[in-house]
């Protein structure tokens, strides 16, 4: 039976709704979800006149500029990649029923561990309305009832893509629920709701994520913000490490997988510095550096303490030379957000090296950091990249929104 986001309810009925359609999704076999996917990629198609309708009135009332204005706005384009998503997140394995392990006891208990959706998952995350329709169609497929609290930047966008999404007939009510992004209240309301939300997704800046952390009282899966690294080791092809700078930094610099840092081995600095800086500065980077690379470069400006740690997610990046690669490990660690860096090196030696120790979720050897993303992973689409430790680590996509139970077969046994 279709259904609409009730977006009169209160929160309170919202989430109950949520759990009780966590119960109905459950049972959902395989087929029946992918069918019903398919569906929403079509009517998310079907209705892109009044998709670009609602986000053009987003984009005309927010005060968003630069970067930031381009993660609210939707184009044909891009409305065309965010059904192709949904339709790379149908054909996809379905986790759910997979046995993990198995096993028979010496009394002869048959034990399997399988894995089972998670229930109702919050989502809690800012002004990226694409975020609306990865994280419903994520929740589907894993049997999971999803609550989604945007942006208000982004509220008639991600009204009109939940309306659609939920409104596909077959669809349990409940399954996608939009909470008010018109009061910080619903925030509150949805991270404190023990008992009918299973886990929470903040996926945003460094304020929404702390603000969430240290208030629920839901377990949090952490997304993080990114300020990733590009490290140049003596022995890196120049021409390669100049394309994978210009990608990471310059490619779309609004998101969390784009460089921020660019440290340079000392060894080659003198040759790779000037001819790079001239590439940033001409696709509009603003460069801040140390003393030493302002000494061998112009246009950079002095960076501060702060800088060394700062996302920026705009063209600004930050250069430091080192000595060696396990400067570049040391340097990374302390003031990385333990997103993605990459090493572009020929030195086989000094690549594992930086595998293995620089402690990031996603760690690379001569590739742009721009490919940390559920999609270019090929799990389809992502609820954010996880840089904690507990739980998942990397793009959080459709095996990481699950949970695990054991089912144990016995004929008769007692203890």
């Amino acid at each position: 039976m279709a259904t609409t986001v009730a977006l009169g309810s209160t929160t309170r009925e919202k989430l109950e709704r949520a759990r009780a359609a966590s119960a109905r999704l459950a049972q959902f076999s395989t087929e029946e979800k992918n069918s019903l996917l398919l569906k929403m990629a079509d009517a998310i198609e079907e209705n892109d006149a009044k998709i670009l309708a609602a986000n053009a009135e987003d984009v005309e009332r927010s005060n968003l500029q630069g970067a930031m204005r381009d993660r609210l706005l939707l184009t044909p384009a891009r409305i065309k990649d965010v059904a192709r998503a949904v339709r790379e997140v149908e054909a996809l394995p379905d986790p759910i029923g997979d046995v993990l392990e198995e096993w028979t006891r010496p009394n002869g208990l048959q034990i399997r561990k399988v894995r089972v959706p998670l229930g109702v998952v919050g989502i809690v995350y800012e002004s990226r309305p694409n975020v609306t329709v990865d994280a419903a169609v994520l929740a589907f497929k894993t049997g999971n009832a999803v609550v989604l609290r945007g942006g208000k930047e982004a509220s008639k966008s991600n009204a009109v893509l939940a309306e659609i999404l939920a409104s596909v007939p077959g669809v349990p009510a409940g399954a996608i629920e939009l909470l008010d992004s018109s009061t910080r209240d619903t925030v509150q309301e949805l991270i404190t709701a023990r008992g009918l939300v299973d886990v929470i997704v903040p996926r945003g800046g460094p304020a929404l994520i702390s603000h969430v952390v240290e208030n629920a009282l839901v377990p949090a899966i952490e997304t993080g913000a990114g300020n990733c690294h590009v490290f140049v080791d003596e022995s890196a092809d120049l021409e390669m490490a100049a394309r994978i700078t210009i990608n990471a930094k310059t490619q779309r610099p609004s998101v969390c997988n784009a460089a921020e840092k660019l440290i340079v081995h000392r060894a080659i600095a003198q040759k790779f510095l000037p001819d790079i800086t001239k590439r940033l500065a001409a696709a509009g980077v603003e460069l801040r550096g140390d003393e030493e690379s302002q000494k061998i470069a112009s246009g950079i400006t002095s960076a501060s303490e702060q800088d060394w740690g700062e996302e920026y997610l705009r063209l600004c990046m930050g250069i430091h030379v080192v000595g060696g690669v396990d400067e570049a490990i040391e340097h990374i660690n302390r003031y990385s957000t333990k997103h993605s860096e990459t090493i572009v090196t020929a030195s086989e030696e000094n690549a594992k090296k930086f595998l293995q120790l620089v402690d990031s979720a996603a760690v690379y050897w001569n590739a742009s950091t721009r490919f940390t993303d559920g999609s270019e992973f090929g799990f389809g689409a992502e609820m954010g990249i996880s840089t904690q430790k507990l739980h998942c680590r990397g793009p959080f996509a459709l095996r990481e929104l699950t949970s695990s139970k054991y089912q144990i077969t016995g004929t008769g046994q007692v203890r």
